[in-house]
């Protein structure tokens, strides 16, 4: 029978009639999937509480791992700056020609977790810190021509959406994930 996979699922639904949604000081949420904004397109506003605590109860999470990027590899070396960048930047290291920065480096997949293949269909992420007499400069950024999501509230779902379950670790960025569909089709 077709439909008897979703008669057994039926006993396990909730419907969630009556109940509504709160932050942790129990003020009720009418929306969760966008961010306060300045305009349509503008950034994001500070004064959105329920984004920070969202962020901020993602941030904390017990995972063992990195969240995102936790398999990756990485180098220590130096950068040479060629010529002198002193009429574009004050930054330290580049204002001479032949100057030595210390830097490290590290290439990483995004969904992919610490026993993953670096083979699999994933964004790519980069990241270089160079350690100048000025303090620590990092440059960051992933490889991936269009991002899934343009408000930042909506990160911590879509990471729970792409990656597996902290105790099974199934499935992985090469196999089917509804979890991820889910979240396509209800934040388009």
């Amino acid at each position: 029978d077709e439909k008897s996979k979703l008669k057994d699922l039926e006993e396990f639904r909730e419907y969630p009639e009556g109940q509504f949604l709160t932050t942790n000081q129990g003020v009720r949420v009418s929306e969760t999937d966008m961010s306060l904004k300045a305009g349509e397109r503008g950034p994001t506003l500070l004064e959105d509480f329920h984004f920070r605590e969202k962020l901020t109860h993602f941030d904390h999470e017990r995972i063992p791992e990195r969240v995102v990027h936790a398999r990756g590899t990485g180098a220590h070396g130096y950068f040479e700056c060629y010529e002198s960048m002193a009429e574009y930047t004050m930054a330290s290291f580049l204002q001479e020609a032949g100057k030595k920065t210390p830097v490290f480096v590290r290439f990483s997949t995004v969904v992919g977790f610490r026993g993953s293949a670096d083979t699999v269909r994933d964004a790519r992420g980069f990241a270089t810190k160079f350690y100048t007499e000025d303090g620590n400069y990092d440059l960051v950024g992933n490889n991936i021509p269009v991002f899934f999501i343009q408000d930042a509230i909506k990160f911590p779902d879509l990471v729970h959406s792409i990656k597996p379950e902290p105790d099974d670790e199934m499935p992985q960025a090469s196999a089917a994930h509804d979890t991820f569909w889910d979240f396509v089709a209800s934040h388009y």
